[in-house]
């Protein structure tokens, strides 16, 4: 269903024009204006997901708001693309013109792709602001006819072109690794045993040399086939999505003690450890700068 642009029931606030549509979990809406007079935008709904945002014109001007502190103000040029964690709160004043393609994309969605794509790493995309990205703005302009007319749109399309965006993505903000050279790799089964397993065992003591058996490979040439399938050592793959674990308990109330042996260290020094030199900041730091707050969600119409 499209929005249309025009007043409110007051006839003095000027409102962009609002185009969306769903396909399975992913929503995908275009939001465009030619004014230069809007108001703030309302609050937007925190969400266990990410927005992904293309711009379709040179952007020149807005401020974004994350839980009232303003972090960014000025621009975006076109067929650039910004990412958003929405378990925080924010907040956007569009001030010049605009036209953006937003990919509402669920963190379990993602999740659900890298798995049936035989990926069991934890996939969290890195926040970009301004970033030009030609593939996605290629895939917005594509669904471009289908968002004019949402009702006779093909959506066994617009799934495709989500399942295209959630490959691109994963890959170039996900840290996901799809080797072009499938020479020297781990053979699909292969692939899908070796990350079950890791995500199985993320934090009970076990053997790279038992996994590799498994696999019916030895433990030298597992080790070297599966860096080139996942782009990573098994012991880096497993440090990592032990880290992305971490980072989901500590959006909760969980104990730093306790996170640390639940997600597979051997104490919480050595969490902070690991943590600190993967990421570059503190467990305590991270939980500070992204833990959910409760705040008054204004549940207007984007």
């Amino acid at each position: 269903m499209a929005l249309q642009e025009g007043l409110s029931a007051d006839e003095r606030t000027p409102r962009p024009i609002v185009k969306r549509i769903s396909a399975g979990d992913i929503t995908v809406t275009r939001t465009f204006s030619d004014r230069f007079d809007l108001e703030v935008g309302p609050l937007i709904p925190v969400a266990d997901a990410f927005n992904v945002i293309v711009q379709m014109r040179d952007f020149e001007a807005h401020r974004l708001w994350r839980r009232g502190k303003l972090v960014y103000e000025g621009g975006h040029p076109k067929a650039s693309l910004a990412i958003t964690d929405l378990r925080d709160q924010w907040q956007c004043h569009h001030l010049s013109p605009f036209d953006n393609v937003r990919f509402h994309i669920p963190f379990a969605s993602m999740r659900s792709f890298t798995e049936r794509a035989g990926r069991g790493e934890y996939v969290s995309l890195s926040p970009v602001q301004g970033r030009v990205d030609p593939v996605m703005f290629g895939l917005a302009q594509a669904l471009l006819p289908s968002l004019d007319e949402p009702d006779r749109a093909n959506l066994l399309f617009v799934e495709q072109i989500n399942l295209a965006a959630l490959a691109h993505l994963s890959q170039a903000y996900g840290g996901l690794h799809f080797p072009v050279d499938k020479k020297g790799t781990l053979a699909p089964w292969q692939e899908r045993l070796a990350t079950e397993f890791l995500v199985a065992h993320f934090n009970t003591p076990f053997s790279i040399g038992d996994l590799a058996a498994q696999c019916e490979l030895s433990r030298s040439y597992f080790n070297k086939a599966f860096k080139e399938s996942f782009g990573r050592t098994p012991s880096r793959w497993l440090s990592e999505y032990r880290i992305a674990r971490v980072k989901e308990c500590l959006l909760q109330d969980t104990p730093l003690a306790e996170i640390a042996i639940h997600c597979g260290f051997a104490d919480q020094s050595h969490m902070t450890r690991v943590f600190t030199s993967q990421t570059g900041e503190t467990p305590a730091r991270f939980r500070k700068k992204n833990r959910s707050v409760v705040v008054a969600v204004d549940r207007s119409p984007q």
